[in-house]
């Protein structure tokens, strides 16, 4: 259950100027593809045909009946100032408990309205200027969050963000069809609509488990500078030869067995999320998506000609992880329906305790027996 942490509090917004954020972000986003209004018109049209038709075909994939019915949710298309003032909505909400407990923990330390505004003005720039290089990287995104925010005016079941400009960046990149790529991408995040539709209680979870991970690291504040220090000397010495990727310099912040703990579960979580998504994205064939071999080969070759300066930011904010959980959840999810099949697969949506662990998302065997499957 959400605990009553998650309410608005006075003191918890000066400590990230959200509104800063959002702004900053808009303001050093790099340029969209250039189109006419009748081509934006267009682009923003078919994003929203594909996305709808999208969804039977995740529902003839999955066999979750949550498909047929998500109109508690809504889809948005969207540039990319305007993804990333929905993440400073989402991140307020997902961030709130614990900057509440880092206002209480540092209740007997003064702190001037000015000095507190400036901290925020702060914080809020460089989120910022991190959203401002994310929002020309994201194709789409399902926000399950937001619709909790006080006086939010999201449905509450979410939205999903289809961010125009980056699809038709990479679709001419790529020189692929522009219908069966956009198909393609709302394939993907049409599925992750679904999955929290399917357990509505994965929101709530997944939220108490961001309040763990978050609490933990925004409170060792006094060992949170020397951590940071290490974590950028091991970014700097790491051999950019290495294949297997780390889960990024920020997130090699965490240190004890409760951080360690809460970072596992949370990856075991997003690689099941996102491999589940690649599954269905990719389980299409030719009749639905004449060029899906096509655009999955030249998908996965664009990554390899990124220049120094991106691949930095990429290991900081340990995206390359993120593609790794593309990887060995989809590899979890093709095995499991392999031996127990789709409806066995999808008692993972059930409840909390059949989600599977960093190391069961390595080795689904172990996942298969202790469900019995």
């Amino acid at each position: 259950m959400v605990s009553s942490a998650r309410d608005s509090s006075a003191g918890a917004p000066s400590l990230i100027n959200w509104d800063l954020a959002a702004s900053t972000a808009a303001r050093l986003a790099p340029p969209g593809p250039e189109l006419s209004s009748a081509e934006i018109g267009k682009a923003v049209d078919n994003l929203r045909f594909n996305a709808d038709i999208s969804v039977p075909h995740v529902h003839d994939i999955t066999g979750l009946d949550a498909a047929r019915d998500l109109r508690d949710s809504h889809v948005l298309v969207v540039d990319r100032a305007s993804w990333s003032k929905a993440n400073t909505q989402s991140f307020a909400v997902m961030l709130q408990p614990a900057l509440k407990k880092m206002l209480e923990s540092r209740s007997g330390v003064a702190m001037t309205p000015a000095a507190a505004a400036a901290s925020g003005a702060i914080t809020g720039a460089q989120l910022g200027a991190v959203l401002s290089f994310l929002s020309s990287k994201v194709l789409g995104q399902y926000d399950p969050f937001a619709a909790l925010a006080p006086d939010s005016k999201v449905p509450p079941g979410g939205r999903l963000l289809l961010v125009a400009p980056n699809i038709i960046s990479v679709e001419r990149e790529l020189n692929v069809h522009p219908d069966d790529f956009r198909l393609w991408v709302c394939l993907h995040e049409q599925t992750h609509r679904v999955q929290f539709a399917a357990a509505p209680w994965l929101r709530h979870h997944m939220l108490d488990e961001i309040e763990k991970l978050s609490g933990n690291l925004l409170g060792n504040m006094d060992t949170l500078v020397e951590r940071a220090s290490a974590a950028a000397k091991s970014l700097r010495d790491r051999n950019p030869s290495e294949k297997t990727p780390g889960r990024g310099a920020i997130l090699d912040l965490l240190q004890n067995p409760e951080e360690k703990a809460s970072l596992s579960h949370i990856t075991a979580v997003m690689s099941l999320l996102e491999g589940h998504a690649n599954v269905v994205m990719d389980a299409v064939d030719s009749s639905i998506v004449p060029s899906v071999r096509t655009i999955r080969q030249r998908f996965n070759e664009r990554g390899k000609d990124r220049g120094v300066v991106e691949k930095f930011i990429r290991n900081l904010l340990g995206l390359d992880a993120k593609m790794r959980q593309y990887t060995d959840g989809a590899k979890f999810v093709r095995e499991v329906v392999a031996v127990a099949g789709m409806e066995g697969f999808n008692r993972v949506w059930e409840t909390a305790e059949y989600l599977p662990t960093e190391d069961e998302i390595h080795n689904s065997k172990l996942w298969l027996e202790r469900m019995g499957l």
